[in-house]
């Protein structure tokens, strides 16, 4: 008896530029949004992580597209 190979498509594929487009955006916003919660740190848990507030500074300022 023969076998059958059935390929079923999936019912949503994004296209490659709209697939780019939502990854970029989605980046973007994650990353504005960690900027963020960045500059609000206080000092004391800058230091516990390593950074210095001049780093964060400059961080925080970057446009959101910026990585």
């Amino acid at each position: 008896m023969p076998q059958t190979h059935i390929t079923t498509l999936p019912l949503h594929t994004p296209s490659g530029v709209l697939s780019r487009v939502r990854t970029a955006l989605m980046t973007a916003l994650t990353r504005h949004r960690e900027r963020q919660r960045l500059a609000h740190l206080d000092a004391h848990l800058l230091r516990d992580i390593g950074l210095d507030p001049q780093e964060v500074r400059r961080e925080c300022t970057k446009p959101f597209w910026q990585p």
